[in-house]
C-alpha cells in the first residue's frame, strides 16, 4: 500500500491566517464521496462559517500518487442505497458551499466528474490545471440532475454548453472550460502555487465588511431573491464604515489600506 493510500481520509480542514484549507483525501480512490466524506464536508463547512476570522476557503484535493491528477471522481453511487442518502443529501454540499459567507476558491488541481463537477460550480471562484478533463455523466447513469445544481449549471455554464454537459455527456478539455469563462487562471504545475497564493492574497487586501455584504447580495440575485432594499441597507453600512474611510485615507495618500472588518 502507497503512503497516499495509507493516509486516506475524510476530507481535512487546516486554517491559518485567515485561510480555511478543507482538502479531499482519497487519492487512491481519485477522491471519489462517500457518504462519510459528505458529513465531513458539511461539519468542516460549518465550522468555517461560524469562524468569523476565515476569510477565504479554499477547497483542493491531495493527488499524490495518481497517473493522472484527479480531484475528485464524483459520488459514490453506491451510496443512494444508504437511507437517507443519494442526490438530495448530497445536494446538500454544493448548497452550503454556495451559501458560505467567506470568498470560496476551488483549486482545481485534477480532472473532475459527476456531482463534484456542481461543488466546484458551487464556489465563488476557480483555478484550474491545464490538462484536466470535465465530465457530467448524470443521464448516461439514468439520473436527471438535481434542481440547484441544473441552476448552477445554466449560471455558471450558459444554456448551450449546460445541454452539451447533460444530452451528451460528453467531456469537457480545460480549453473549452477556460473559453466558458470558468477559471480566474488555467495554469500548468510548475505556476500552480505562486497563482494561488497571488489570488488569496488578493482577496485578504480587500475589505472584509466591503466583501461579505456584496457577496450575499449576489448571492441574493443569482438565486432570484435579491432586494434592492436590502442591498441599499448594506450598500449604508458600508459607506458608514471605518473601512471606507480607511479606503478613502489610503488612496488618497498613495498607501496600502489597513482594513478592520468594521
Amino acid at each position: 500500500m502507497s503512503l497516499a493510500a495509507s493516509l486516506a481520509s475524510t476530507p481535512t480542514l487546516h486554517i491559518e491566517g485567515g485561510v480555511a484549507t478543507i482538502t479531499l483525501n482519497r487519492p487512491a480512490q481519485r477522491n471519489r464521496l462517500e457518504n462519510a466524506d459528505l458529513k465531513a464536508l458539511l461539519v468542516h463547512l460549518d465550522t468555517v462559517n461560524k469562524d468569523t476570522a476565515v476569510r477565504v476557503l479554499v477547497l483542493t484535493a491531495n493527488t499524490a500518487g495518481q497517473p493522472k491528477p484527479v480531484f475528485c471522481a464524483g459520488y459514490d453511487i453506491g451510496g443512494f442505497d444508504e437511507p437517507g442518502h443519494g442526490s438530495t443529501f448530497f445536494e446538500e454540499i454544493p448548497d452550503a458551499l454556495a451559501a458560505l459567507r467567506p470568498v470560496s476558491l476551488c483549486a482545481l488541481n485534477g480532472s473532475v466528474y459527476g456531482g463534484a463537477t456542481d461543488v466546484v460550480l458551487a464556489c465563488d471562484l476557480r483555478i484550474g490545471l491545464q490538462g484536466i478533463e470535465w465530465r457530467m455523466p448524470a443521464t448516461a447513469l439514468g439520473l436527471h440532475y438535481y434542481p440547484s445544481g441544473l441552476q448552477r449549471y445554466v449560471s455558471r455554464f450558459g444554456l448551450a454548453a449546460t445541454k452539451r454537459a447533460f444530452l451528451t455527456a460528453r467531456p469537457f478539455t480545460d480549453r473549452q472550460l477556460e473559453a466558458l469563462g470558468l477559471f480566474e487562471a488555467l495554469v500548468g504545475p510548475e505556476d500552480w502555487a505562486a497563482t494561488q497564493q497571488a489570488l488569496v492574497r488578493d482577496i485578504l487586501a480587500l475589505a472584509p465588511l466591503a466583501v461579505q455584504e456584496t457577496k450575499q447580495s449576489i448571492r441574493e440575485i443569482e438565486t432570484g431573491q435579491g432586494d434592492v432594499g436590502r442591498m441599499r441597507e448594506r450598500e449604508h453600512r458600508t459607506s458608514q464604515s471605518a473601512d471606507f474611510a480607511e479606503g478613502r485615507a489610503a488612496f488618497a495618500q498613495r498607501r496600502t489600506p489597513v482594513f478592520t472588518g468594521c
